[in-house]
């Protein structure tokens, strides 16, 4: 599995965004997208479950304050571009998240980012905080059977751009930690 300090993986993809029209071939690359922004990218086992679209909805809650740090959200799973595309088309609340979902159907990214669940076959619930240069700075992985918190990912996202040290719970607006000068 990559790191804290590894370059997020070159790769270009199938992508789905929206539901005006059936996917038409459409690709990502996660080296160009979105240059000088920070990236959230999140992944789900599979569309059409139970878990999975309560976090993509969380995610998409808070697209606009993502949006305000300078990050955009892409998320992805191992299912197809019309995979995605039917599953926004069947629910309202997915198809208010526009932003894009990433379609490794075969598996290309996930293995190589070390996120691929061996036994299921899909991936598992992780999500990396990519800084604007493609350095990796944060990575959670759940397994299949555990949402996560985007607020929780928006939190660590504030302290990262600080660039300061944050103590445990700390929230944007806290006082960030101010070691004492060595004594001479």
């Amino acid at each position: 599995m990559l790191s804290v300090g590894d370059k997020l993986p070159n790769f270009t993809l199938s992508v789905q965004q929206g539901i005006s029209a059936l996917p038409g071939g459409e690709t990502i690359d996660l080296a160009t997208h979105a240059p000088g922004k920070w990236k959230i990218l999140f992944f789900w086992p599979k569309d059409f479950t139970f878990i999975c679209p309560t976090e993509i909805i969380g995610y998409g809650d808070l697209a606009e304050d993502f949006a305000d740090r300078d990050t955009v959200l892409i998320g992805g799973s191992t299912d197809s571009d019309f995979v995605h595309f039917a599953w926004r088309k069947a629910d309202e609340r997915l198809a208010k998240c526009d932003f894009p979902w990433i379609a490794d159907n075969k598996h290309e990214l996930t293995r190589a980012l070390g996120i691929l669940d061996k036994d299921a076959g899909v991936a598992l619930r992780a999500t990396f905080i990519v800084d604007p240069e493609g350095v990796i700075q944060h990575i959670t992985v759940n397994g299949l059977n555990v949402g996560r918190n985007p607020a929780e990912t928006l939190r660590i996202l504030d302290a990262l751009q600080t660039d300061e040290l944050c103590p445990c719970n700390w929230k944007e607006g806290d006082d960030v930690l101010q070691p004492m000068a060595e004594a001479a």
